[in-house]
């Protein structure tokens, strides 16, 4: 059974002869932890990591080579350099402060969407037709992924997460309030860009998923009320997920951290139907499963303090999710990046564990 066949196999419940063997990549403190414990030093970012320990994804996995976001992108600058962090203009009209030795979100001081003056000059990026989106060489790509024995994605993007990043959570929260056609306005431009492009790469190309990304949830649940996520977002993630529907595509993989579970019904209406990375602290699994059988897939769940607590952690970690994993249209990875906490020989030995749990005797 090739990679490809698994995966599908795996998210329709069917028998397979292992789970695919995926995991969610690592901080970068984490991959500079483990050089110090015997990594080697050319082995250095989340693929080159992925490979080295030969799993089947999440950074070394196959997505359709095109552009559905803000595009072209825009050159941008430093605007001011400390010893310990980077101030830049992101090209977009934005100024952030990135911290120098740590993984962390960065800070901004000024977003560069702010009102509907700042959309006005930013809404040609997302124009469809724009030279660039599909490569020169699209045709030829196309053709060779024709007879391929792994999984094939298209990413599509974020109507909440992108808008947070360009706005900020207060300035996007109060223009649900205060403006919502123009909330809509802007989630209907992504729409229409999606819509189009999708027309276009799957009419040439079969893919096997669509992943999304959304991170609207934090510990104790949504950035956004319920009310609100299925007026504005559930609707027009189902244009969408009906469209790659026509195409062949049921598999629609969120990555949102964080308690996901009063939006889950809401990203079942729309289409959106496997839930990652299922964060272990704020998310139970089992209750999703409950909830929604089969309707739900999943992916994640690992949680990432076993692998900080040793050899009996993990195995009573791995004990807690095979019911799970019997049950079908799931895969188990760590529950987000692992954190530099982890030492390598605990990463190994979780592996080895986890791959005897799905069977995987190849590695």
């Amino acid at each position: 059974m090739d990679q490809r066949e698994r995966f599908l196999r795996t998210f329709h419940f069917k028998e397979v002869d292992r789970v695919p063997d995926f995991e969610f990549g690592y901080w970068t403190e984490t991959i500079q932890r483990w050089h110090r414990e015997g990594l080697p030093l050319e082995i250095d970012g989340n693929r080159d990591v992925e490979l080295y320990f030969k799993l089947e994804g999440y950074d070394c996995a196959e997505f359709l080579p095109i552009r559905t976001g803000f595009w072209p992108n825009l050159p941008g600058r430093i605007v001011k350099e400390t010893e310990d962090s980077v101030v830049l203009e992101d090209g977009m009209g934005g100024i952030y402060e990135q911290k120098r030795w740590t993984s962390s979100v960065p800070h901004y001081v000024r977003h560069p969407l702010k009102d509907r003056g700042d959309w006005e000059k930013l809404r040609s990026f997302f124009d469809p037709d724009t030279p660039g989106r599909f490569p020169l060489n699209w045709e030829e790509i196309a053709e060779s992924y024709e007879g391929r024995d792994y999984p094939l994605g298209i990413g599509i993007g974020s109507l909440y997460g992108w808008l947070r990043n360009w706005m900020g959570v207060q300035n996007i929260s109060l223009a649900f309030y205060k403006d919502p056609d123009w909330v809509a306005e802007m989630m209907d431009a992504l729409v229409e860009l999606w819509l189009k492009i999708i027309r276009k790469a799957l009419g040439a190309v079969r893919v096997d998923y669509a992943t999304w990304w959304e991170d609207m949830c934090y510990s104790r649940g949504p950035l956004l009320s319920v009310k609100l996520f299925e007026e504005f977002m559930v609707p027009r993630y189902r244009k969408v997920t009906s469209l790659l529907s026509e195409y062949g595509v049921d598999i629609n993989i969120l990555d949102c951290d964080g308690r996901i579970a009063e939006l889950v019904p809401g990203w079942l209406e729309g289409g959106i139907n496997c839930m990652f990375p299922l964060e272990a602290a704020h998310t139970d699994a089992y209750e999703l499963r409950e909830r929604f059988g089969r309707r739900v897939l999943l992916m994640g769940a690992v949680n990432k303090l076993a692998l900080m607590g040793g050899k009996d952690a993990i195995d009573r970690e791995i004990l807690r999710l095979g019911p799970l994993l019997e049950q079908g249209g799931y895969v188990p990875t760590v529950d987000h990046r692992v954190p530099p906490e982890v030492s390598l020989e605990n990463y190994k030995y979780y592996l080895k564990k986890k791959r005897q749990w799905i069977k995987r005797a190849d590695a």
